[in-house]
C-alpha cells in the first residue's frame, strides 16, 4: 500500500510546516558566490522612514510624542548618508582630508616604490623547516571519552533509512556527509549514500562515487554506522520510484539534538524512511562525544579521494616536492581567491580604474541580476577593504610572504580557480616568486582532461596538494581553508601550520607610503609570529557544551580516533542504544 507523501518543515515548533528554509548552508563563503544568497557584506539595508515611524508609534505610543521625535528623525537622512561617504573616502575627500587608512587599494604603489628592495632581499631568508617556532603542549590534550571504547547494548534494529541531498560545493558537501552521518548515528538510521545537489555557481555534476570511495567509505563505518548504496526497492515502490515522494524535511541550520530527536525520529520510525534536502549545517556542534566521534572518523578515515582523484593528486604532491629541491622537498601552498566572480561578488576596488569598474558592473548584472543596482543597498568598497573582506591579490600575498621572510627560491603551490585578469594580476607574483606552480603546469593536458568541468574535483586535487604542504596560506576565508586547517591541525598534534595573515593590519600597511621595507618586514614577521601562536591554540571544549567547529578545530574530540580507530563495533544499533541512554 503506498503511502501519502508528506513535506516537513521545521518552523521551530514542529515539522509540519511550509516554510522555506530559514537557515544559512554555510557560515563562511562558499568557492563561488551563491547567486541566491541574502544581504551581502559589501551593502548595507537602509532602514526606511515609514519603519522608523512605525517604531515610534508603537514604542511611544501616540501622535504627540511622534511629532515631539520628528525633528530627530530628519536628522537621520543628514547623519546617515555622510557616514556612508565618508565610508569610502568620497565625503573626507571633499572635506579635504585623507581617506582612512586602508580603504584605498595602493598596493600596486607600494610595489613599485619598493621592488629594487625586495629584489635585493634575500639575506634573511627562512627555513621552512623553521617556520614554526610555537610548540604544541602536550598536557592540552584531553583523554578520550569511554564513549567510543566499543561497548555493546541491545537494541531492537534500525529506525528506518536516512537520505540526504548535500548541497555546496567539496568541503560544504564533505561538512554534509560528515553530519549526515552523524544524524544517522543519532536517529539509529541506515544512511543512503548522499546526494549530492546540482547548483547553478558549480554546475559539477559528480556524483559521491566520483569523488569518494564509495566501498571504502561503507567499510569505514561498519559497525558505527551502516551505509547502503540506495534504497531497497521495495521502499522505492512504495514511493512510486520517485525520491521526491519520500517525506522530506526541511530543517534550519544548527538543528539541536532535541529536536532532531523529538521531531524527526518518531517520524522516521513511522515512514521508514526520510529524506533532508538541503543539507549541509544542518546538526550542532553541541552533540555527546560519541556522536562528535562519528564526524571524525568520517572525516578523517571514511572520506577517502576516489582513485583517479588520488593518483593524480599523488602525482602533483611528487611533482612538486621534485621542484622544491632547493628547500628540502618542502613547498608553500596558498589558496588563493581571486577569481572574477570572487572580486566582483566582493564590491572592492583594485588598480584597473574605470575599465575595472565597467566589466565588474557587467559581471555583477549578469551573475545576480539586478542585486546590486537595488535603490535600498549601497557599494561600500573602502569599508569592505578596512573591515579585511576584500580578497587579497596575489600582488599583494607575494609581498606578504617576501616581508616574512621567505626568499625568491621558496617553490610556492597555487591553489585556485581562474584568476581575474591572471596575466596582469599574477606578473608581480612571478617576479617575487619565480618557481609558482599551478595543477595545470604540473600535469599533463591529457591528465587533466578527466577533471575539466568538475570544480569539485579540481578542487579535491588542490586540497590534497595543500594538505601535504609545509606552509598552507589562506587568503579569504570558506569551507576549503577552514576544513584543511583542521585537517593539518589533525595530522600536526593539534598545530594548524597555517598562515592568516591579518588583512585589517595588511591593508594599512600597503597604504603607507612612507613605510620602508625593512619596517614592513618587521610587521610582517609580527604577523607570521602572531599566526603561528594561534595555530596552536585549543577552544576551550566543555561536554556537550561545543560552539566552535570540530571541521577546523579537531581536537581534544578527534584525538580519540587515532587511539580507537582500530576498535570496531560489531554493531549500529548497540551504538543507538547507548546515545538513548546518555541524553535521558
Amino acid at each position: 500500500m503506498a503511502m501519502k507523501p508528506k513535506s516537513h518543515a521545521h518552523n521551530g515548533n514542529g515539522y509540519a510546516s511550509d516554510a522555506s528554509d530559514g537557515g544559512s548552508s554555510s557560515p563562511s563563503p562558499p568557492p563561488s558566490p551563491p547567486r541566491h544568497s541574502g544581504l551581502s557584506h559589501c551593502r548595507r539595508r537602509v532602514r526606511s522612514k515609514v519603519q522608523y515611524v512605525q517604531s515610534l508609534k508603537e514604542g511611544f505610543g501616540g501622535s504627540i510624542l511622534l511629532r515631539r521625535n520628528l525633528r530627530y528623525l530628519l536628522l537621520l537622512p543628514l547623519l546617515y548618508v555622510p557616514g556612508l561617504l565618508m565610508c569610502v573616502g568620497s565625503f573626507s575627500a571633499l572635506l579635504g582630508r585623507p581617506t582612512p587608512p586602508g580603504s584605498v587599494y595602493r598596493s600596486h604603489e607600494m610595489f613599485r616604490r619598493l621592488w629594487r628592495d625586495i629584489e635585493a632581499d634575500n639575506s634573511s631568508a627562512i627555513e621552512l623547516s623553521s617556520v614554526w617556532k610555537f610548540k604544541r603542549k602536550l598536557k592540552e590534550q584531553r583523554p578520550c571519552p569511554n564513549s567510543t571504547s566499543g561497548q555493546r547494548f541491545e537494541s531492537s534494529g534500525p529506525s528506518g533509512y536516512l537520505i540526504v541531498e548535500a548541497n555546496g560545493g567539496l568541503n560544504q558537501q564533505r561538512s554534509a556527509i560528515c553530519n549526515a552521518v552523524a544524524v544517522a548515528g543519532l536517529l539509529n538510521a541506515i544512511l543512503v549514500i548522499p546526494q549530492f545537489d546540482f547548483h547553478s555557481v558549480w554546475r559539477d555534476p559528480s556524483e559521491f562515487g566520483d569523488i569518494y570511495d564509495e566501498d571504502h567509505f561503507i567499510a569505514t563505518l561498519e559497525g558505527y554506522v551502516k551505509v547502503v548504496k540506495k534504497l531497497p526497492d521495495a521502499l522505492m515502490e512504495t514511493h512510486d520510484y520517485n525520491i521526491t515522494n519520500v517525506p522530506t524535511f526541511r530543517i534550519q541550520a544548527w538543528a539541536s539534538v532535541s529536536y532532531y530527536m523529538g521531531e524527526v525520529y518518531p517520524v522516521l520510525q513511522k515512514q521508514g524512511v526520510i529524506r533532508v534536502a538541503p543539507f549541509a549545517n544542518r546538526l550542532a556542534m553541541n552533540v555527546p562525544p560519541h556522536i562528535q566521534y562519528l564526524r571524525c572518523l568520517t572525516n578523517y578515515e571514511a572520506l577517502k579521494f576516489s582513485s583517479p582523484i588520488s593518483i593524480l593528486a599523488n602525482k602533483i604532491v611528487n611533482r612538486m616536492v621534485e621542484k622544491s629541491s632547493r628547500t628540502g622537498g618542502k613547498y608553500v601552498s596558498v589558496h588563493l581567491r581571486f577569481e572574477e566572480d570572487m572580486v566582483a561578488f566582493s564590491c572592492c576596488v583594485y588598480d584597473g580604474g574605470k575599465a575595472e569598474k565597467i566589466e565588474m558592473d557587467s559581471v555583477r548584472e549578469k551573475g545576480w541580476r539586478g542585486k546590486f543596482k537595488r535603490k535600498d543597498r549601497i557599494i561600500l568598497p573602502g569599508l569592505n577593504r578596512i573591515t579585511g573582506k576584500c580578497p587579497l591579490s596575489p600582488l599583494e600575498v607575494g609581498m606578504m610572504l617576501r616581508g616574512m621572510g621567505f626568499s625568491n627560491d621558496t617553490s610556492i603551490y597555487l591553489a585556485s580557480g581562474k584568476i581575474y585578469q591572471a596575466e596582469r594580476h599574477l606578473a608581480p607574483l612571478l617576479k617575487m616568486f619565480p618557481h609558482l606552480h599551478t595543477k595545470e603546469s604540473l600535469v599533463t593536458p591529457d591528465e587533466l582532461v578527466p577533471f575539466k568541468g568538475y570544480s569539485s574535483r579540481l578542487a579535491a586535487l588542490d586540497y590534497m596538494v595543500c594538505l601535504f604542504s609545509e606552509v598552507f596560506v589562506t587568503t579569504q576565508g570558506g569551507n576549503f581553508p577552514h576544513f584543511l586547517m583542521g585537517h593539518r591541525r589533525f595530522l600536526y598534534d593539534g598545530h594548524a601550520k597555517t598562515i592568516m595573515p591579518d588583512k585589517r593590519k595588511l591593508v594599512v600597511l600597503l597604504q603607507d607610503m612612507g613605510l620602508s621595507w625593512k619596517g614592513f618586514k618587521y610587521q610582517m614577521k609580527e604577523m607570521l609570529d602572531e599566526s603561528d601562536r594561534k595555530g596552536i591554540l585549543v577552544p576551550r571544549v566543555r561536554k556537550f557544551n561545543r560552539k566552535t567547529s570540530v571541521y577546523t578545530y579537531p581536537l581534544p574530540e578527534c584525538r580519540c580516533l587515532q587511539k580507537s580507530h582500530n576498535t570496531k563495533r560489531n554493531s549500529n544499533s548497540t551504538f543507538f542504544n547507548y546515545h538513548l541512554k546518555s541524553i535521558r
